[in-house]
């Protein structure tokens, strides 16, 4: 079989990251690089630092990246797009426009025998009240009908300055913490909880943390976190035998 790709945390389009540009053809530049040898790409959420869709209309800009999806789904390689906190709001945009799969909840699937569960990560073993609320009111069909009456205009303005003020607050406090340690770290803790009523999970998949984690929790499951395309630029290849994390350097991709 060809090579499996997973990776997340792009947050395109941040303004709070000043090597945007770059980062997009960067993105674009790895994209291209595997197509050949790619069965099937997994972007796990936050790909986008804010994304709305309305009825008629999708946020500007993301050219160079949406056409290079196309062109690989238009290869037959399939492209799964799990949503994050970030880019919740996608509805069928993607799927019709440019071949991906959408997922918007956790998912189960196997791989050449082995099991995956895939998901962004957030909310997953997460006990913040203020964090659940905001998730509750994100995924809320109610409170996305009334964004969706606000005008384009204000609206991606208002959710761009948002996500880009969240980001350069969080970059002040100190950034995205370290990794916390098994007893800690709630993506771990989830999937510890989770293997006990479901032993023959083999690979927990999961964004959301910007950290680089490979960790075994079983003789034969093992807990993966993805790091990020801001800063890492760090992806997960499986082979249909092996499993391993890279860090992509332009030109000197192994996988």
């Amino acid at each position: 079989m060809k090579n499996i790709y997973f990776l997340s945390d792009a947050h395109l389009g941040s303004s709070a990251i000043p090597h945007a540009r770059q980062q997009e053809r960067r993105l674009v530049r790895f994209l291209d690089e595997i197509k050949d040898k790619a069965q099937a790409v997994f972007l796990l959420g936050d790909i986008f630092d804010f994304w709305y869709e309305y009825k008629h209309v999708v946020p500007k800009g993301y050219t160079r990246l949406l056409g290079k999806i196309s062109e690989l789904t238009d290869m037959g390689v399939e492209v799964h797009f799990f949503t994050g906190n970030h880019d919740v709001w996608c509805k069928d945009y993607f799927e019709k426009e440019c071949g991906m799969k959408m997922h918007y909840k956790p998912m189960t699937m196997e791989i050449a025998d082995q099991v995956f569960l895939l998901a962004h990560g957030d909310g997953l073993g997460d006990p913040s009240r203020s964090f659940r609320f905001l998730r509750w009111f994100f995924n809320n069909k109610v409170c996305q009908r009334a964004f969706s009456a606000i005008h384009p205009r204000w609206g991606m303005a208002f959710g761009l300055g948002w996500a880009g003020h969240s980001r350069r607050k969080h970059e002040a406090e100190g950034g995205e913490p370290p990794y916390m340690g098994e007893k800690n770290e709630y993506l771990v803790l989830f999937a510890k909880e989770y293997l006990r009523d479901h032993p023959d999970v083999n690979y927990f998949m999961f964004g959301h943390r910007h950290i680089e984690l490979d960790l075994m929790l079983s003789r034969q499951s093992r807990v993966m976190i993805l790091g990020d395309w801001v800063n890492k630029f760090t992806y997960a290849v499986f082979d249909g035998e092996h499993m391993y994390m890279e860090n992509y350097i332009e030109g000197e991709t192994k996988a």
